[in-house]
């Protein structure tokens, strides 16, 4: 049975000519895909007008409100105080976008008492993945 935690996070979008002051965004981890975190934006906040969504591993986002982390299109790292820079590359450019760590230390604890840390593997359903898998293959 699939749970869901979503929770909103204004995020600072780093630009030298900003649209907007701050960038709406929703944090967003389903049990069903244990191990992935998505950040989606609403279709007013990109550049294409159209709702983008990014996702990346849950560790990466714990382990980045402490120190940098990540090497792909995805890199979080501490910031000051009380924020946490999120690098989100793409062919288009780069995205850099400041969040509280307050928020995003929330939302991970949020998803540890639905996932303890560790225990994600048994939240998968091999079987059913395995049965799409190859019911796709033939």
């Amino acid at each position: 049975m699939s749970t869901v935690i979503e929770q909103a996070v204004r995020a600072r979008l780093v630009a030298p000519a900003p649209r907007m002051d701050t960038v709406p965004a929703t944090l967003r981890y389903d049990s069903e895909d244990p191990f992935a975190v998505r950040m989606a934006f609403p279709a007013p906040a990109t550049l294409e007008g159209v709702e983008a969504v990014w996702a990346f591993g849950r560790e990466l986002l714990a382990d980045g409100v402490d120190q940098p982390a990540g090497l792909g299109d995805v890199r979080v790292a501490p910031f000051g105080y009380d924020r946490t820079v999120v690098e989100l590359h793409a062919p288009e450019g780069v995205a850099v976008l400041h969040v509280r760590t307050a928020e995003l230390r929330r939302f991970l604890r949020r998803t540890r008492h639905l996932v303890p840390a560790g225990d994600e593997h048994r939240f998968l359903d091999l079987e059913h993945d395995l049965h799409q898998l190859l019911r796709d293959a033939c």
